[in-house]
């Protein structure tokens, strides 16, 4: 292969390629990678002139992809993902020292039940770095992750890239949340009878719940359904309203004495919670430092909150 064709390449060029491939538009490549639209401009006119093509056409707000742009992509993604894992390994990763900002993404029960301990080692261990942390569910990580928008997530997964990685952090054991104690736990009878408040990010009154009801024969009434976990201690006190969620949420909200947690009164299919995130980061030293920290925290090995 000719190496002399990449003296007239220039990298940041590259970057701006791969940018305008996903987003598509040339306001939010300048705001991503930190730059003036003139200068995103001027980068696209020289990617123009370098292959010979157009390479984006705009159609209303949004630049559509030639069929050279799409075939180079598919060629230039590797290569940069491959030199950035070969420009991780010339520095190291301290810790304690360092004042990175890393994004990663979590699904809200993730958040609310895993995530305080995590935060607490990371004051002790990293006090200068920042984290930022975007909502996440399984259709999408994807997108989040090739954008760069994140770096890791955890969440349930399906139908990832061929570039990703997967690891399995543990299983999910789902869990009813209740605000009245019972001596006794709750029959299946009294879960299909009891008014039920669902969580969902898509405005849905039916879940994972409702599917595993049906395979035996049996239905549950959802009268309330909300965007997020964090509301359901409110919602639950007082009433004989109950939540299913998963058990490391449930437990977390169990810890504060006024909810309180139980298993489900049948048997569920296993759901799995992992961790993501793309092969140009696997051997970045801080990446693999923060997924040692998430894993450690966020595993199924980790002691879930006990209520008191």
């Amino acid at each position: 292969m000719n190496r002399n064709e990449l003296r007239k390449a220039d990298i940041n060029l590259m970057v701006v390629f791969e940018a305008l491939m996903l987003e598509r538009n040339v306001t939010r490549v300048a705001e991503k990678l930190f730059l003036g639209q003139p200068t995103i401009s001027s980068a696209l006119n020289r990617l123009r002139a370098m292959f010979n093509d157009p390479l984006f056409i705009r159609v209303g707000h949004r630049m559509e992809p030639t069929a050279r742009a799409e075939q180079l992509i598919q060629h230039l993604s590797p290569a940069l993902d491959a030199l950035s894992s070969a420009l991780s390994l010339t520095h190291d990763f301290d810790p304690a020292s360092s004042t990175m900002t890393f994004r990663i993404g979590l699904s809200d029960d993730v958040e609310f039940g895993l995530l305080p301990p995590l935060l607490r080692a990371l004051r002790q261990e990293a006090p200068q770095v920042v984290v930022v942390v975007q909502h996440v569910d399984y259709w999408r990580i994807p997108d989040l992750l090739a954008s760069g928008d994140i770096t890791v997530g955890i969440s349930q997964t399906r139908g990832l890239p061929a570039n990703a990685k997967r690891k399995l952090l543990r299983h999910i054991n789902p869990s009813v949340l209740r605000a009245d104690a019972s001596d006794t736990p709750m029959s299946l009878d009294e879960y299909c009878s009891r008014p039920h408040v669902l969580v969902s990010h898509t405005a849905n009154v039916a879940g994972f719940a409702d599917e595993w009801l049906a395979e035996i024969g049996r239905t549950r009434q959802v009268v309330l359904s909300v965007p997020q976990y964090s509301s359901l201690p409110a919602l639950l006190a007082g009433t004989k309203l109950i939540a299913s969620l998963p058990d490391y949420a449930a437990q977390a909200m169990a810890t504060t004495g006024q909810l309180y947690c139980e298993p489900f009164p049948f048997k569920t299919p296993t759901l799995d919670l992992s961790m993501v995130w793309l092969s140009h980061v696997d051997t970045d030293p801080a990446e693999r430092w923060l997924r040692s920290r998430l894993e450690a925290f966020m595993s199924e090995r980790t002691p879930l909150p006990q209520a008191t």
